[in-house]
């Protein structure tokens, strides 16, 4: 492991600044679940880490009398899985964390460290591949021709197609969450939607986060209606502790058999956590059915482009969907 500096802050100003000055050697750290791993197999090679774990950032959980859930980004993926405000008033998102990692990994990983953690892609966590535009701007991508079964099929470059892994990610954008941001300028408000980028030309580049701004707090605007009409669905190759083939968060208002509204998201499929406002188009109006969920659910791929191995996830992508809305659809 290449040696680093270890930084405990005492407040989020001072990590900030540390932050902001310290750019591009130093990285943050909160749980540690990604991190560790990343400076274990020399990924990331900082000069220093800052520790923002709870105690700096905010790790309360809050349900507002609107209905607005806040929630600190030093939280603990088990304790908002756990929440029973969350549990009841918004279920998509901890059927999501549930889905998302072991218990063990629950119980150390911070939400606003789970929207943050890099890709799985084999190329890019393992140095000895020298092809990683992600990890070496400039020096190809080793998954284009090589085992890209679980790489992105949606908002892909000629760059990168790897994915991003967190479940919950899809979850809260499905459900038009948004994020507060701080640095030393002051605070500004981002959509999660608009948060990750696509790798473009600049893969290694994955969000819109300036050096030493950190996620203060996720924020779930109220829609009970929908939020409590929904399902995320994962695929998976087992059924503990594996990242998503493909997956779908999928959250309906539903008046008298009739969809008035719909919010889709899917994962594993996208080189971010991929909304689908095609599939919402199509489902708005429509009866709660089969016929409509299949017809909603093909244009799930509009725009796709598969890459040798993983071109099953086209027909995944549908039936995985497809799935998931029979479930939301049938709940009473």
């Amino acid at each position: 492991m290449h040696p680093f500096t270890l930084e405990r802050p005492r407040d989020v100003a001072t990590a900030m600044m540390l932050g902001a000055r310290g750019a591009p050697a130093t990285e943050y750290i909160a749980g540690g679940t990604d991190m560790l791993p990343l400076l274990k197999d020399e990924v990331l090679r900082p000069e220093r880490l800052v520790a923002v774990g709870a105690g700096v950032l905010d790790d309360r959980i809050e349900l507002g009398r609107d209905g607005t859930l806040r929630i600190g980004a030093a939280a603990r993926m088990t304790d908002v899985a756990d929440h029973e405000g969350v549990g009841e008033t918004f279920p998509l998102i901890a059927q999501a964390l549930l889905a998302g990692a072991s218990p063990q990994v629950r119980n150390m990983a911070t939400l606003g460290g789970n929207l943050l953690q890099r890709t799985r892609c084999g190329y890019f966590r393992d140095v000895g591949v020298v092809a990683c535009n992600k990890r070496r701007p400039g020096s190809g991508c080793a998954a284009m021709d090589g085992d890209n079964r679980m790489h992105a099929v949606l908002g892909g470059s000629d760059q990168c197609i790897a994915t991003h892994a967190s479940d919950v990610a899809v979850a809260l954008v499905a459900l038009d969450a948004r994020l507060r941001l701080r640095s030393l300028d002051g605070e500004r408000i981002v959509a999660l939607e608009a948060f990750h980028r696509v790798p473009g030309d600049a893969p290694q580049v994955e969000t819109v986060l300036a050096p030493g701004e950190l996620i203060a707090a996720i924020e779930v605007p109220a829609g009970a209606a929908l939020a409590r009409r929904s399902h995320y669905l994962k695929v998976r190759d087992r059924v503990s502790f594996e990242f998503a083939l493909v997956s779908a968060a999928v959250a309906l208002d539903v008046e008298d058999g009739r969809i008035r509204m719909a919010r889709v998201a899917m994962g594993g499929v996208g080189t971010k956590p991929w909304r689908m406002p095609r599939v919402e188009q199509a489902l708005a109006g429509a009866r709660c059915d089969g016929t409509a969920y299949r017809a909603a659910a093909e244009r799930a791929t509009d725009g796709a482009v598969p890459r040798g191995r993983n071109g099953f996830k086209l027909d995944l992508m549908v039936r995985t969907l497809v799935r998931a809305l029979e479930i939301a659809g049938g709940q009473a």
